[in-house]
């Protein structure tokens, strides 16, 4: 029986089926999607991508991926955020980047807002982590239904809100659901998909920060 959502392949595995739509994407839903986060370079530089992502199809973040990290040095937030004029200059006369400069600004002004929050907090991942909505919130079922009715949530809402309070921009509620989606705190693979049950067990056995 087919299921919205899901594709089975040549080998009758069945996964959501976004991770057919290019060269790229099975690798990532495969092995990076739903895998929880702990580490603060890496959170830092996923809300980064998310907020580049705004407005255009994620294929073509990923795509652009290794370039951002190059461009970007490797998202050391304490580095981008010593940026000037002179890099903002650098990054949009780079072609392998999104060259947004309101994008590309609101990177760097995200760089010294992390370093704010790790100042005075200690970990950036043990700040957003605290946001993980609680069992309750999240539905009984991850079906193509809930999905599409629901690009945020109340959870992605505070966490926005909280952002922004402290000056951090491209960070809005349905950014920070994929944000959420994407580094762990959440798992949104289809029921049926063959990744859910191992993403599950990662995120039971993960030490939150």
């Amino acid at each position: 029986m087919d299921i919205p959502g899901l594709t089975t392949d040549e080998n009758g595995l069945t996964r959501c089926t976004w991770r057919t739509a290019a060269a790229e994407y099975p690798d990532y839903h495969d092995h990076e999607w739903g895998v929880p986060v702990a580490d603060d370079i890496a959170l830092y530089e996923k809300i980064c991508l998310e907020g580049f992502q705004a407005g255009m199809a994620w294929i073509t973040i990923l795509r652009k991926r290794e370039a951002f990290r190059r461009a970007f040095e490797g998202f050391d937030f304490r580095r981008v955020a010593q940026y000037t004029e002179q890099d903002i200059d650098r990054l949009m006369a780079d072609p392998g980047i999104v060259r947004n400069r309101a994008k590309i600004v609101s990177t760097i002004n995200n760089a010294r807002r992390a370093c704010e929050l790790v100042d005075e907090t200690g970990s950036l991942a043990a700040w957003l982590w605290s946001f993980e909505p609680s069992a309750d919130e999240r539905p009984a079922q991850v079906d193509l239904a809930y999905w599409t009715a629901n690009p945020t949530s109340a959870a992605s809402t505070r966490l926005s809100k909280a952002l922004k309070k402290r000056g951090w921009s491209y960070v809005g509620p349905t950014t920070m659901y994929a944000f959420m989606q994407a580094m762990g705190m959440v798992n949104d693979h289809l029921e049926g998909c063959a990744c859910r049950p191992r993403i599950e067990h990662l995120r039971h056995h993960f030490k939150r920060p």
